[in-house]
């Protein structure tokens, strides 16, 4: 008769529907780990995409120099390039303005020379070789 295999047939599928609902933690836990990878995979796609962006770009300073630096020691030596025909080293400097050519007057007027490159006040053409900035 139909209804006897029909009987069977839904028999066998909520035997299966049962066994598989017996196997749910597992899935749960499947689940759940997709669930991580696919925020492994979002983050990862983000860093790439950071790591990839061009640098930000700073624009040229446009106009005119920051003003002197307030230090004595810092007007002097613009005073000297401002003197000055060409190029000079730290220890030409130390010279210019007298004084006594120890390696710790060197190391300082050199340190000085390389705040005022850093603030746009001289240039530096070569590692060691200081002038007024031209505009």
């Amino acid at each position: 008769m139909p209804t006897t295999r029909l009987l069977k047939r839904i028999r066998r599928t909520r035997a299966r529907a049962q066994h598989h609902r017996g196997t749910t933690p597992q899935i749960d836990e499947l689940i759940a780990r997709l669930g991580e990878l696919d925020d492994e995979i979002e983050n990862l796609a983000v860093t790439r995409k950071v790591l990839l962006a061009p640098p930000p770009t700073t624009p040229e300073p446009t106009g005119p120099p920051p003003a002197p630096s307030a230090s004595p020691a810092c007007q002097q030596i613009l005073d000297a390039f401002a003197d000055a025909a060409g190029l000079m080293r730290a220890d030409d400097l130390c010279e210019r303005l007298d004084l006594a050519l120890t390696p710790k007057n060197i190391e300082s007027t050199r340190h000085k020379l390389k705040r005022l490159v850093n603030l746009g006040m001289l240039a530096e053409p070569e590692p060691g070789l200081f002038t007024q900035r031209r505009p």
